[in-house]
């Protein structure tokens, strides 16, 4: 049910990829399965390097990820390379992961087919643009917000402060242990 939108995405990126096709040719017939629990994928290559529904239960490789990996996308694809669990063809695995990590949308060509250069170059730019500011917008209330609570209502510890505060403690802690000795061997002189 979801297996066909997605090969549709990703032939259509691979129609402007003629390298990636190139890498996943030599493996026309082999089948692999994507596994985002609950969601499974099982794909297909064909011998032009597109994907396609692969028609085995046995697939030649497995690619599976934890659904808690996901927040790691943030980072990038490659942020999440470490909690991907492989099994089968190690060959086909390699080109899997170095044809998905690698494959990329080129919005300002696709819109550039519909509009025309120059008007695709400057609605990219001008989204870009909106995005920048969006984000810089974003980390401005953010800061503001961490300025408000840790200086003007100290809900929030500054990292120097609480360092300081732990040396200051771990001072005190020392100096305590010193006169406590101090205090038994006056004790035992006593006596």
């Amino acid at each position: 049910m979801l297996s066909s939108p997605v090969i549709n995405g990703l032939n259509h990126l691979l129609q402007d990829a003629p390298w990636a096709r190139e890498r996943l040719m030599p493996f026309a017939g082999r089948s692999a399965c994507v596994v985002l629990k609950p969601v499974e994928i099982s794909l297909g290559i064909d011998a032009a390097g597109y994907f396609t529904e692969s028609a085995t239960d046995d697939p030649d490789v497995s690619l599976e990820l934890p659904i808690g990996s996901l927040p790691k996308l943030v980072g990038g694809a490659d942020a999440l390379m470490s909690d991907i669990r492989i099994s089968g063809n190690a060959d086909l695995a390699d080109a899997l992961g170095f044809v998905l990590r690698k494959l990329r949308w080129d919005g300002e060509e696709a819109l550039s087919r519909l509009t025309g250069d120059i008007v695709a170059h400057r609605a990219v730019a001008t989204a870009r643009n909106v995005i920048g500011w969006q984000r810089q917008t974003a980390r401005n209330v953010i800061d503001n917000l961490a300025e408000y609570f840790s200086e003007e209502q100290p809900v929030l510890v500054k990292k120097t402060l609480l360092e300081d505060l732990g040396g200051e403690a771990a001072a005190l802690r020392d100096d305590i242990a010193r006169l406590d000795k101090r205090l038994k061997k006056l004790e035992s002189a006593k006596r």
